[in-house]
Parts: C-alpha cells; structure tokens; sequence
C-alpha cells in the first residue's frame, strides 16, 4: 500500500512510501511570492498533490496528515485551513481516503515523548537511516512510520535515492 504523509504548513513536510519498501520525502515551500495571484500557493499545492500521485503511479492507499488544534498565530491557523481545505478536496476529487493523526500521537510513536521538540523529531528520524532536511520533513517521515502501523504495511526498508 502506498501512502502519503503530509506535515502541512507552508513549509511543507511529505514523506511516501513505495511497494518496494522505500521512502520518498522532502520539503516544499510554498510561501506566497511577489508578483504571483492570491490563490497561487493552493495552485501550486495542488500540482504538488498532482506531482506525488504521478510519481506514486495513481496508486495512492491513503493520505496522512498531522492534525494540529493550536497554531501559533491566526495567519498559521488562517494558513492551515487553507492548506487542509485543499488537500480535503484534493483527496475527495481523486477518491483517496484522507486520514488525521493528532500531533501528541505522532511524537509519541516516533520518539517515545509526545511532547518532543523539533530536534527530538529530527534526531529520530537520522537514527532510523533518514536524513531529513529539516523539521517538516522529519514530521513526515514521522506520520508516515505511523500511518504504517495503523495500515498494518510493514515498516521501510530505507530511504530512496
């Protein structure tokens, strides 16, 4: 089963995994720039979404995604909800089930602390072989091994050249 793990923000964390056991991941910035329409970060987001689902070969089990309930500011939450709008209407279009795990269940699960800091995520994630580049990508990593264990799909065997 190939699954899609999101860490949505405008840093965005992704992490899928193939039917040969490896794993894919990085990070995607989708920052608004100058000059672009209002609306373009959720176009390139959904040519993002595209992109994973080409390379996944249409063959998409399930998306994940990190649940957040508090952001740090009103634009973040604003931000967010733009981001999961998207990616629920994304999934709902392309018939792919859309799965939220709560934050505190993700660190738990990968580090053994559900409050664990970015640095406890990323340092998880090179212990287990990965190298991310940086928190969003960790967090990925981190809801995919997650989204596994819920799916019952055996774990990766590495990352992906």
């Amino acid at each position: 089963m190939i699954i899609i793990a999101i860490d949505i923000g405008t840093q965005c964390g992704w992490a899928r995994s193939s039917r040969a056991g490896t794993v894919a991941s990085g990070s995607e910035n989708f920052a608004p720039r100058r000059m672009e329409p209002a609306g373009q970060r959720w176009l390139n987001f959904r040519a993002f979404l595209n992109e994973q689902r080409a390379q996944a070969g249409n063959d998409i089990g399930a998306v994940y995604y990190e649940d957040v309930k508090q952001h740090a500011g009103t634009l973040a939450a604003h931000v967010y909800g733009g981001f999961l709008a998207c990616l629920e209407m994304w999934c709902a279009s392309n018939n792919v089930p859309l799965r939220p795990v709560g934050v505190g269940q993700v660190k738990k699960h990968w580090t053994g602390k559900g409050n664990a800091d970015k640095a406890a995520m990323c340092e998880t994630a090179r212990a287990k072989g990965f190298r991310p580049k940086d928190n969003n990508e960790a967090d990925a990593l981190a809801i995919l091994s997650l989204a596994q264990h819920q799916e019952g799909v055996s774990a990766p065997v590495r990352e992906a050249a």
